[in-house]
């Protein structure tokens, strides 16, 4: 039978067979979680989705927490659940394991999480923080945006003899 393997998940894929790797979801990312981190899992979900309204979608290998951008990710390991919280500063804690400049107004705080009880302040009081600061910063983006186009009227080129007889 004709085929190729996919170059992403490294699946055989028939010739005429539809194929879409990027496509998963919470549940399929969730499904090998050991007790402790399904229930630090669902933990981390409901409080997020107590803060206000979100869209919470699975990509690839993380499980995306936005408003119009990602203000927080959970990629599901074997031994524990890496959460990256975006935020307008560097965090200084022993949860935080690393820190990424992700552009020029938001840093990236790594985090791994193993239990249901790490998922208490000061986790949560960083996770409403990128929450609110993501609606803060969607507002000054927008006001900091031009609203109509308004260029000045190009100045008329001299000629090299205009210029000369100066």
């Amino acid at each position: 039978m004709a085929g190729a393997e996919c170059y992403h998940c490294k699946q055989w894929i028939e010739e005429g067979e539809p194929h879409d790797c990027w496509t998963t979801t919470e549940a399929a990312l969730t499904a090998d979680l050991s007790e402790d981190l399904r229930d630090a899992w669902e933990r981390l979900r409901e409080t997020a989705v107590d803060f206000g309204e979100q869209r919470i979608y699975a990509s690839h290998h993380s499980i995306m927490f936005s408003r119009k951008a990602c203000y927080f990710f959970v990629r599901p390991k074997r031994s524990f659940l890496e959460v990256c919280i975006f935020l307008p500063r560097a965090v200084k804690a022993p949860q935080v394991r690393h820190v990424v400049a992700s552009s020029k107004t938001k840093v990236a705080n790594m985090i791994q999480l193993r239990h249901r009880d790490e998922v208490e302040s000061p986790i949560t009081d960083w996770l409403r923080e990128a929450y609110e600061y993501s609606a803060s910063a969607q507002k000054a983006a927008r006001k900091a945006r031009p609203t109509g186009r308004t260029r000045s009227k190009p100045k008329a080129k001299r000629s090299r003899k205009a210029a000369k007889k100066r």
